[in-house]
């Protein structure tokens, strides 16, 4: 009668032995079995994948056919541990495929027994690492290149968690603060700032932090020599593609330098301002020397110094740049006493003019307005005075509109005013401008393109 229990047991081992076949020859890594000496027994379909010869080829071949001559002494090394017992683990390596080219491998070595115990030869198996090791190493040249600009811009660079918390500096950082590596991460930089200033400063990046809005400010930072030198910060959120904020991406510029030079400039202004206005006293009492007999003229020339004066001082608090309209205006109206000045209305949205087109605009509205005072709206409590400016389509215009003033007369000729309010703005900006002595009241428009109110030359 049969031996049930045997045949049971040989059809569990033929079973397992189809499912192992199975396993290795749909397997994606390369499995081979060699025997001591390194000739090839077995090659699975994985093998022929990664290194190109099929298994008739490198059946009965040696393995040292896959290995690069500069590495033969690895091979020379895994028999001498499998014939050991020793199980090599996993390595990362080189090997050839049939084409010659060499690709990226991790193989992992064991000893194979036979039904005695007798180690027979090695199972090998070996995985393609070609695209990891390619990927590693497109990651380590981003993080060089990331490191190289990073290290070697000029500004102190930084990263902070959503939290405001920051966990990495750059050389620029340490080479400034000369403080250890680590030293200032979290919210340790603020023994760096100073005592006047780090107060205020750690307030408004907390707010910044927590509105998650753009921070910037600008504040002295202690260096390695213990000296303290003036930094514009920064720092803008990284957000995810949810809107969620990741990082914050900071810089500090060092701007002492800067700094230093707009005060130097900024006292050269002011000297050249006290000197220009010395220079129009002068000019100012000669004047009144040559011009003795007619009151009248001094009053109107000393008032036209005032206005030259007035728009020179915009001109210095703003640094000698553009100036602001709405700030010309009020300027120039200042001449006018505080009732005359309630008289005038003042519309318009912000326009930056030049130096010199303010200078030009600047001294024809004072000239409107020392009329209006004497002969038009703003003589009688009634009247009134709309002064209106803005930019649109490429163009730049402005408008004077008195009413309410007594009745005006046409002059019977132009004097040194009319060239101030019509003449001079139409040819220094080629503009187009109306002076119209209207019954009700003197209207006056000036119309020139934007690009000459702002960017002529002064």
């Amino acid at each position: 009668m049969p031996d049930r229990g045997g045949v049971a047991t040989e059809h569990g081992n033929l079973l397992a032995e189809a499912h192992l076949s199975a396993i290795i020859q749909s397997s994606d890594d390369a499995i081979i079995s060699k025997d001591l000496n390194g000739t090839v027994l077995s090659w699975n379909p994985a093998a022929s994948r990664i290194f190109g010869f099929t298994e008739a080829e490198m059946v009965g071949q040696s393995i040292r056919k896959l290995i690069p001559h500069d590495r033969q002494s690895e091979e020379d090394d895994i028999l001498a541990r499998i014939a050991r017992g020793e199980r090599v683990k996993s390595f990362d390596t080189r090997r050839c495929r049939k084409d010659g080219t060499e690709i990226a491998v991790s193989i992992t070595v064991s000893p194979v027994y036979d039904k005695a115990g007798r180690i027979v030869g090695a199972s090998k198996i070996a995985r393609d690492i070609t695209a990891r090791e390619e990927g590693q190493r497109a990651l380590f040249e981003s993080e060089t290149r990331f490191r190289m600009l990073a290290d070697n811009i000029t500004h102190l660079a930084w990263v902070a968690d959503a939290t405001g918390a920051i966990g990495w500096y750059n050389k620029r950082w340490y080479d400034y603060t000369g403080v250890p590596i680590g030293a200032t991460d979290g919210w340790g930089w603020d023994k760096l700032h100073h005592p006047d200033h780090v107060e205020r400063v750690k307030v408004h990046f907390a707010s910044s932090i927590e509105s998650g809005i753009q921070w910037e400010d600008t504040f002295p930072l202690r260096g390695a020599d213990g000296s303290y030198r003036w930094f514009l910060s920064r720092a803008k959120p990284i957000h995810d593609e949810h809107g969620a904020i990741l990082f914050w991406f900071g810089t500090n510029t060092d701007v002492t330098d800067m700094l230093e030079k707009e005060e130097q400039i900024r006292v050269l202004l002011m000297e050249v301002n006290h000197r220009s206005k010395n220079l129009l006293a002068v000019v100012q009492a000669l004047a009144r020397r040559s011009g003795g007999n007619d009151p009248e003229f001094l009053r109107r020339f000393e008032n036209r110094l005032a206005s030259l004066a007035a728009n020179q001082d915009l001109l210095v608090r703003r640094g000698w740049s553009t100036i602001l309209m709405d700030e010309l205006a009020d300027a120039q109206m200042a001449i006018l006493g505080r009732d005359s000045r309630s008289q005038v209305h003042l519309i318009g949205e912000q326009v930056t003019l030049s130096p010199r087109a303010a200078e030009i605009i600047g001294m024809a509205l004072h000239e409107l307005a020392t009329n209006a005072l004497k002969y038009g709206a703003l003589s009688t409590p009634g009247g009134e005075v709309v002064l209106s400016w803005a930019e649109q389509d490429g163009s730049f215009t402005i408008d004077w509109q008195e009413t309410g003033g007594p009745m005006v007369n046409q002059p019977q000729r132009d004097g040194f005013g009319t060239t101030l309010i019509r003449h001079i703005p139409a040819r220094s900006l080629d503009a187009e401008v109306t002076l119209d002595y209207a019954a009700t009241g003197v209207h006056w428009s000036l119309r020139c393109s934007s690009e000459t109110a702002q960017k002529l030359a002064s």
